[in-house]
């Protein structure tokens, strides 16, 4: 489940910029190591924006697309929970440092106008790769929750 929302998310969110159902946006998924600045630098709007992204660099990473998003309505306590299909990273290699954190953005054309939405440091965080299939399991109640 989310860490953080970047402050920049929760202003285009509520001007109708950004849209988490799968028809939506393309909202993807990165992997940062543990000399990121991406936890300290909420306000920044862009990927490229980060101090030091730390984008992780073991074999077979590669950034992922989110696949079957939805935004569902969770009426018992009273949020909104963003969900889609969980994902693989196939044979992750080591990384020079471990897996810090997943960075979920919305993708434009690339990083100098792609979006930070949330940070995720939780869940199976910090990991090194290890040739070994590493799967981003989604938390039964949403990868983020939106009150």
């Amino acid at each position: 489940m989310a860490s953080f929302a970047y402050t920049n998310f929760k202003t285009i969110l509520g001007q109708g910029a950004v849209d988490l159902r799968e028809a939506g946006n393309d909202i993807r998924c990165l992997l940062v190591m543990t000399n990121t600045t991406a936890d300290t630098e909420e306000d920044v709007a862009t990927i490229s924006a980060f101090t030091t992204l730390d984008e992780y660099d073991g074999a077979n990473y590669a950034r992922k697309t989110l696949g079957s998003q939805t935004m569902l309505a969770d009426n018992a306590n009273n949020r909104g929970e963003f969900d889609f299909a969980d994902f693989t990273w196939t044979a992750l290699g080591a990384g020079t440092r471990q897996a810090q954190a997943a960075i979920f953005y919305k993708h434009v054309t690339n990083d100098t106008d792609s979006i930070p939405l949330y940070f995720v440091d939780s869940g199976g965080f910090p990991f090194a790769g290890n040739g070994g299939d590493v799967t981003y399991t989604v938390n039964a109640e949403g990868s983020l929750q939106i009150t």
